[in-house]
């Protein structure tokens, strides 16, 4: 089958990340991605795995980082290589079904016994099942040896992970469920914080596919608040405002935004007040800095976007008692009244509602992957917001 293929090859993986300094061109000339011919992945032996033909594949920031050679040694141990990337995915069974999935390799699809019925594979409290079992070491599809990923023409799933998508949907609507997804439960982890009063005033920076989709469900979340978001481009700009901000700032300007929205003071380069929450869709050294100075005390930042190793000064964090909480992926939602529910269905629903798929900017095949991840890598400048992989008429 065709796929693009990351491989752990030490000398390769040194000259990418030292060629990302210079541009994208000559990471991905000299870095360890390849297109390949290889063997489909194996069913592996357990029941309730099956095989799934991608239709559209999504290019993510995490995908990007990994590409740069950017990502935190962190996740050296919970990878296997050499694996084929892509976890926004929808495609067909082999039964013709078409599904989106939801990427975590969770305890079911490991052999395990989940957490609680009805679990969500990210669901849990230990994380150790993702190195054992009988699959090798992965935490979601799209970086685990075994299972392959959407950046190819078949791969194979779990039905833990399995969501089938409704007729009414086209294949750019479904294949933002996933990023959809994990904004949706950042914008949860905003809203519902352990903070004793509404939230009144937030900011969300960063827009791309996931800040983008955060702000949308923070808006509809909480209707009553105030929401400030950045974005560099004009075009991520409109989108943000159209997805419910009430003031866009540039990145460099967000401090003075807020200090207008809520008039407090300055500290130093700190406001002495600040949001109620911020959600921090970019994970950069930059954006951690503004978001702990935009954050009043005793506050909450929610880090979507995921990072490398950065350096950042902690000390107003402990100043100020400011909360710092992740947001991976998704799962069961616990709601404010009572209920229960996917990310994935509330996903869907926000999809439909607001039309998202306009989100899909740009179509590309995978003899054409090294265009199609440029173009990902230069997004916003380029007036675009989720660039894809389009396998519809590729052939195995």
């Amino acid at each position: 089958m065709k796929a693009i293929v990351f491989e752990r090859k030490e000398a390769r993986y040194a000259a990418g990340k030292l060629a990302a300094k210079i541009s994208s061109d000559a990471a991905l000339t000299l870095g360890p991605l390849r297109l390949a011919h290889i063997d489909p992945p194996e069913l592996p032996e357990l029941d309730s795995w099956q095989r799934l033909r991608p239709r559209l594949s999504g290019i993510c920031g995490s995908d990007l980082s990994t590409i740069s050679c950017e990502t935190s040694l962190y996740f050296e141990p919970l990878v296997s290589f050499p694996f084929v990337l892509g976890h926004e995915i929808v495609g067909d069974l082999e039964d013709g079904t078409r599904v989106v999935i939801d990427a975590v390799l969770g305890h079911a699809a490991r052999g395990y016994t989940p957490p609680h019925p009805e679990a969500a594979p990210g669901d849990g409290n230990d994380y150790g099942h993702s190195i054992e079992g009988h699959l090798k070491a992965g935490i979601q599809t799209g970086n685990c040896a075994s299972t392959g990923g959407g950046w190819s023409t078949e791969l194979v799933v779990h039905e833990s992970q399995i969501h089938k998508v409704p007729e009414s949907f086209s294949d750019e609507a479904a294949v933002l469920v996933e990023p959809c997804a994990s904004g949706y439960h950042t914008a949860l982890k905003a809203a519902y914080t352990a903070i004793s009063q509404p939230v009144n005033l937030a900011v969300v920076i960063g827009a791309g596919t996931i800040g983008l989709c955060a702000l949308a469900a923070l808006r509809k979340i909480a209707p009553g608040a105030t929401i400030i978001a950045t974005a560099k481009y004009p075009e991520q700009r409109s989108l943000a405002e159209e997805l419910g901000a009430d003031v866009v700032a540039k990145p460099s300007e967000i401090r003075r935004a807020v200090r207008r929205a809520c008039g407090c003071a300055m500290t130093g380069d700190l406001l002495s007040g600040g949001a109620d929450v911020t959600i921090d869709a970019v994970g950069s050294a930059a954006s951690l800095t503004d978001a702990i100075a935009v954050t009043r005390p005793r506050g909450r930042i929610v880090l979507s976007g995921m990072p490398g190793s950065v350096q950042v000064d902690l000390a107003p964090v402990w100043h100020r008692e400011t909360e710092i909480v992740g947001a991976y992926t998704y799962g069961t939602e616990h709601l404010p009244d009572g209920t229960e529910t996917h990310t994935f269905k509330l996903a869907f629903d926000l999809i439909e509602e607001l039309k998202l798929e306009r989100l899909v900017s740009a179509h590309y095949r995978l003899d054409d992957y090294r265009r199609g991840i440029r173009h990902a890598m230069s997004a916003g400048e380029l007036g675009a917001s989720k660039i894809v992989f389009d396998l519809r008429d590729e052939a195995r």
